[in-house]
């Protein structure tokens, strides 16, 4: 009955002799329609009643049936070419890297794919909403039948249209601007090829084409190495402001060339350090004092009021700074090494949605009409200079889309403000961002300027492809304690050795690497470094390292944490000894590693042995050989009759006393790396006072499990001492 119902329906929707031609039905949506033979199509459509209906069976449609019948029937006419060519244009940036948009080289930044289904979206968005057009065929197609002959005939119209979604709903949002090809390996595939870093002559040449007047360079610093990432005296070499200095007469600002250039110290990634805000507040006198030790000479009086330390992923500070970006306006500008973290500051502290200037309280307004003699403005000239202005930003939007970009600047044009624009792409490999990248914010008040990263000494160079990412440090580490006794050497990652130099005491090491480290004998650890060792112990350097590894320093323990190590001995609400009287010293040393992390080294030595004075070896004295004096005759005799005598004993050695210049017996450890190099120091910032694994009170509480191992053994031993016990009398006698 419903197979009847349905074929009947088919063929009064299908008869076209009945029906005017008011609205034809395409191919793809029956394609057994065919124009030309009626009959053929209705002996079709019969046939195709007698099979089993199917609920989806209108998805599988015969494309090739389509297309014959396009060529045959319906040759495409013009409108239909033109729908195909784009109706938009490759941004001129690629919002990820900043690199120009090309199609000519696919291995470089800034290449798109024109055959990627996203860049397919963007550049023609009306081919990308394909179901809506399908949809609104469907529903022409049902306004041409009598919905009352539908019902008679067993059909449910209300089902059918309750199955069209509105068109509301169905509309989509504007397409996203894609990403080049590199950037979309990146931020899907984790994998990529990093850039040609620029130079820092480079990064000075392009702030110096800045449009703005004011200028504020924000120089940003990772906190996982702190301070190796640091580019000594920038100030000088950008010829910007000279950092205020601690003489109360100094000046906060000052103009150059009829441009204002400040600089400030931005520290970022500070949720590494510490696992709370408060916590990572109290360091700052420590990054002030160890950041002034690594300025050398120029850090000695400068007061280092703008040095700012932030958590863009925990969002501490970001707020404050954000303010103070927003209140400076002009430009800003992020200098720093490769993978500090400048795109993932930048997007946490530029200023969105603020396109609209709150106006001032005390904002000055100057008439720009002309006026009559009598002050009064003249009639229906604003009505004139409106379109005229009106006029000049179309140009200028009209220019600006069709100039050709100035191949001899190193700063890209500036792109359209929006309220919330797209930032630039975050990832962990270093090199990402590939040219300078311009946002501007607050209707004209400024832009934030997101610059390439500046190349590092390149430790990545030396490790294993798939192990390059592992170097990132990129959530708080928490270590585990490791003894170095005498003889025993701590590696890092397999290619880094840290030695103690003999004769050294027991020392206590703490890795803040993400990479794994390993304590073993100096001779193992030897042979594992050059590669040449049989342990099973990985190294993740590629080979022939091992054959360039040198001494990348000597470094002292010479920094005293006894205060805060000994606990209740010298906390004042406690015992509240003096270190003066304890008959021991704690000293402690943070070796850095490049880009990776740091290892902080801490040993116990007696007062008395480093107070001790170096034994110093003099060479011995040559005395010139003296003429035998002659004697006279009675002096002769007066030698032989007194007798040969003993000679005595040479005097003392003068006493020597302490001077400034001598150093106390520092513990030492030596350091090797690949060529000797990525290695630095600092003094100590005492992590795992900070990090330590917390002690609850119930861990406390709970006793250890005892080992039924040890027990046994226990038992067998107390056996034998027993045996042995009643053995040993009767064997006396």
């Amino acid at each position: 009955m419903h197979r009847a119902l349905s074929s009947r329906w088919l063929n009064t929707a299908l008869n076209i002799a009945e029906h005017p031609r008011r609205v034809e039905l395409p191919l793809f949506l029956c394609p057994s329609a065919n124009l030309v033979s009626h009959r053929q199509r209705l002996s079709g459509v019969a046939s195709s009643s007698r099979v089993p209906a199917s609920r989806w069976r209108a998805q599988h449609r015969c494309l090739h049936m389509q297309a014959e019948a396009a060529i045959e029937t319906y040759p495409p006419p013009e409108s239909h070419t033109q729908q195909n060519l784009p109706t938009q244009r490759l941004p001129k940036q690629c919002r990820g890297c900043g690199a120009l948009s090309q199609t000519a080289y696919p291995n470089q930044p800034g290449y798109f794919d024109l055959g990627r289904k996203a860049v397919q979206n963007y550049l023609r968005p009306q081919d990308a909403d394909r179901s809506r057009r399908e949809d609104r065929v469907f529903e022409d197609a049902l306004k041409h039948f009598d919905h009352e002959e539908l019902r008679k005939k067993g059909v449910d119209v209300e089902a059918l249209a309750l199955s069209i979604v509105p068109p509301e709903k169905t509309q989509r949002p504007p397409p996203k601007v894609p990403l080049c090809d590199r950037c979309h390996t990146l931020l899907h595939n984790h994998s990529g090829e990093s850039i040609y870093h620029p130079s820092i002559d480079s990064i000075r040449d392009t702030i110096l084409e800045s449009p703005y007047k004011y200028n504020h360079v924000y120089h940003v610093l990772d906190a996982a190495d702190f301070p190796m990432s640091l580019l000594p005296r920038l100030t000088e070499f950008m010829g910007m402001m000279p950092l205020r200095t601690k003489n109360r007469r100094s000046k906060g600002g000052k103009f150059y060339s009829d441009r204002k250039t400040e600089m400030s110290f931005v520290i970022t990634r500070c949720d590494l350090l510490a696992p709370t805000k408060p916590q990572v507040d109290k360091l700052f006198p420590y990054l002030q004092e160890v950041l002034r030790d690594a300025l050398g000479r120029t850090g000695r009086n400068v007061r280092l009021g703008n040095l700012i330390a932030v958590s863009a992923k925990r969002s501490w500070w970001t707020k404050e700074l954000k303010e103070d970006i927003w209140k400076r306006g002009g430009a800003g500008w992020m200098v720093g090494k490769a993978n500090v973290g400048k795109s993932q500051l930048f997007e946490a502290v530029f200023p969105k949605g603020r396109m609209e200037l709150t106006p001032s309280k005390h904002q000055i307004r100057i008439d720009m009409q002309a006026k009559t003699p009598d002050g009064e403005p003249i009639p229906g000239e604003k009505a004139e200079t409106q379109p005229e202005l009106a006029q000049q930003e179309v140009e200028a939007e009209a220019i600006e889309e069709m100039g050709e970009l100035d191949e001899f600047s190193l700063l890209p044009p500036a792109p359209k403000e929006t309220n919330y624009p797209d930032m630039p792409l975050v990832s962990d490999l270093p090199g990402t961002t590939a040219s300078p990248i311009r946002i501007p914010f607050g209707n004209g008040r400024g832009e934030l300027i997101d610059l390439p990263g500046l190349e590092r000494t390149g430790l990545e160079q030396h490790v294993k492809k798939e192990h390059r990412l592992s170097l990132i440090m990129r959530s708080r580490i928490v270590p585990e304690q490791m003894t170095l006794t005498p003889g025993r050497s701590l590696l890092i990652g397999g290619f880094i050795r840290i030695t103690p130099r003999e004769p050294a005491p027991i020392m206590l090491t703490y890795a803040f690497t993400p990479i794994e480290a390993h304590v073993t004998r100096t001779d193992k650890a030897i042979g594992i470094q050059n590669q040449t060792g049989e342990v099973n112990i990985e190294n993740i350097a590629v080979p022939g390292t091992g054959e360039k590894t040198k001494l990348a320093g000597s470094f002292m323990l010479k920094w005293d944490v006894t205060k805060q190590r000994t606990g209740p001995l010298t906390r004042k609400d406690a015992i509240g000894l003096s270190v003066d009287r304890l008959p021991y010293r704690v000293l402690s040393t943070d070796i850095l590693i490049e880009g990776v992390g740091w290892v902080e080294i801490t040993a116990q030595v007696r007062t008395k042995d480093l107070f001790q004075q170096k034994p110093t070896v003099e060479p011995p004295r040559t005395e010139e050989p003296q003429e035998p004096k002659k004697l006279s005759a009675l002096e002769r005799l007066e030698a032989l009759a007194e007798g040969p005598k003993k000679k005595p004993p040479p005097p003392p050695p003068p006493a020597l006393e302490p001077t400034e210049s001598d150093e106390l017996n520092w513990p030492i450890v030596d350091v090797y790396s690949p060529e000797g190099k990525f290695i630095s120091s600092r003094k100590p910032m005492n992590g795992w006072v900070l990090n330590k694994p917390k002690v609850s009170a119930e861990s406390r509480k709970s006793r250890p499990r005892r080992s039924m191992k040890g027990m046994k053994k226990l038992e067998k031993k107390r056996r034998r001492e027993r045996e042995s016990g009643v053995t040993a009398p009767s064997a006396s006698f």
